[in-house]
């Protein structure tokens, strides 16, 4: 085996090839820490915030653009507008939106049925193809499920 010295990288392909500024991208923008010369622009139109929009205690406002696909709504709505009052480095702040995504999955399937439609759980969790290949697998978590429901039901049915 070869003897490598640990300074001398130039085995490595493409090594040093941003060692030359003029080939460095970032080259210009470095050396204008006192000159404002090119950084003069408009800043564009914020998007118009027309729904109820959902943003972190440590920003002053909403950023520039979001989503408005669909407000919070029900209770993981009331969920998420708690976890937002909690700062971003807290779990007061990511346990709560975690809950609030699994009780938006119930309000969805309560609201399908609402209307009509009755979801196919079983096909839509991709489980036909985990009873083809992986049988063992399967039956163990639904096992599992069905004890733990049942052990919180009797819990909560004792009280």
């Amino acid at each position: 085996m070869e003897n490598i010295n640990a300074k001398d990288h130039s085995h490595i392909k493409g090594w040093g090839i941003d060692a030359d500024p003029k080939n460095d991208p970032t080259y210009p923008m470095r050396n204008r820490s006192k000159d404002t010369k090119g950084y003069n622009w408009d800043r564009p139109p914020l998007q118009p915030v027309d729904i109820e929009v959902l943003h972190s205690i440590e920003r002053p406002n909403v950023t520039a653009v979001f989503g408005t696909s669909e407000p919070p709504s029900g209770l993981s709505g009331m969920i998420r507008r708690l976890a937002f009052k909690s700062s971003e480095n807290s779990y007061g702040h990511w346990l709560p939106l975690i809950l609030a995504d699994r009780v938006n999955v119930v309000e969805g399937i309560i609201d399908d049925i609402k209307h009509g439609h009755f979801p196919n759980i079983f096909a839509e969790k991709g489980m036909n193809a985990e009873w083809k290949y992986n049988r063992k697998s399967l039956i163990q978590k639904v096992v599992i499920g069905t004890v733990a429901t049942s052990a919180a039901l009797l819990y909560f049915r004792k009280k």
